[in-house]
């Protein structure tokens, strides 16, 4: 299929060094508010690509749940296909496509374990079937129907009753922590303006990169 055809301009008013902010993470904070009040699908939804020890890469999409300054949160499984990856090889790629805006960010890191304290946290916070979808997956391994998995959803419900769903010691967060951040804002023609935030010691390098 030959979809060389499809194609649309970029129409926006573009990205200025004087309109961003020193602080990479504020001026994403920024755009992320910009992104939630355009109504944009999932805005925390962000594709996270990892190399394990075969160096071949691989990406997904999972839901960014916490930023700050120290970098972007994420929870899954730490027995899953990603988190193995992130043991042999701690680093990772992050991808926000609001595509509706015209705009992109894109961040590489380091990546470290949360605290328990913090993942215990947000989990308390997850609506119980999540809570209770945590303990049934062995996310990433293969099963042999969908009954199965069912079965175990039942398990443990009658495990835990009505009380509270403990925090899984397999279950947790990642934190990408920030060390090169790009903000890509389309332009006509494919002139598009990227701005890249590179960290050097405590402070930030910012520099216009060509489209």
């Amino acid at each position: 299929m030959d979809i060389g055809d499809m194609r649309r301009d970029f129409e926006s008013e573009g990205l200025d060094r004087e309109a961003l902010s020193s602080d990479p993470v504020r001026q994403f904070e920024t755009w992320f508010s910009d992104a939630r009040e355009a109504s944009i699908l999932e805005p925390n939804a962000m594709s996270l690509a990892t190399t394990g020890a075969d160096n071949m890469p691989d990406i997904r999409t999972v839901l960014l749940k916490y930023f700050d300054e120290r970098g972007f949160v994420f929870y899954t499984n730490y027995g899953s296909r990603k988190a193995h990856e992130i043991e042999q090889n701690p680093r990772a790629a992050l991808l926000f496509p609001w595509i509706g805006l015209n705009r992109q960010v894109r961040i590489q890191g380091r990546v470290e374990k949360i605290s328990k304290t913090e993942s215990l946290k947000y989990f308390a916070s997850r609506p119980r079937g999540s809570q209770i979808g945590a303990w049934v997956s062995e996310q990433s391994k293969a099963i042999t129907s969908r009954g199965l998995l069912e079965q175990k959803v039942a398990e443990i419900k009658r495990k835990f009753g009505e009380g509270d769903v403990p925090l899984p010691g397999f279950w947790g967060g990642y934190r990408v922590v920030p060390e090169r951040i790009e903000f890509w804002q389309g332009r006509p023609s494919r002139l598009h303006d990227r701005f890249e935030y590179v960290k050097e010691s405590d402070d930030w390098h910012i520099q216009r990169l060509q489209p």
